[in-house]
């Protein structure tokens, strides 16, 4: 992954090791609530993979070329499922950054 540079302008008073401080703090608290987040999702999809007996991506794969019907919970599991990869993939953004 390239490198990206981000500019802090710090108010007079400001000491950059606080403000790195201060974002290594809040980052942790974002990587914290992705983990937590993405392990909801997944216990979701795994309790709708047990109960079906496929994987969240072949279920998505199926229901996506409408080959299972419009049933609420089809629309549940897929929402589970889009929920797993968006909190996976800021997991992922997220644990890359250093401050």
């Amino acid at each position: 992954m390239d490198g990206i540079a981000l500019r802090t302008q710090l108010s007079t008073g400001i000491s950059l090791d606080e403000v790195r401080a201060v974002l290594s703090s809040a980052l942790r608290q974002e990587v914290n609530l992705a983990r937590a987040r993405r392990a909801h999702f997944e216990r979701a999809c795994r309790t709708f993979e047990q109960r079906h007996g496929i994987s969240s991506d072949e279920f998505m794969r199926q229901f996506e070329s409408g080959a299972l019907g419009d049933e609420a919970v089809y629309f549940d599991w897929y929402a589970a499922k889009r929920g797993l990869d968006l909190w996976e993939r800021k997991l992922r953004i997220l644990s890359g950054v250093t401050v």
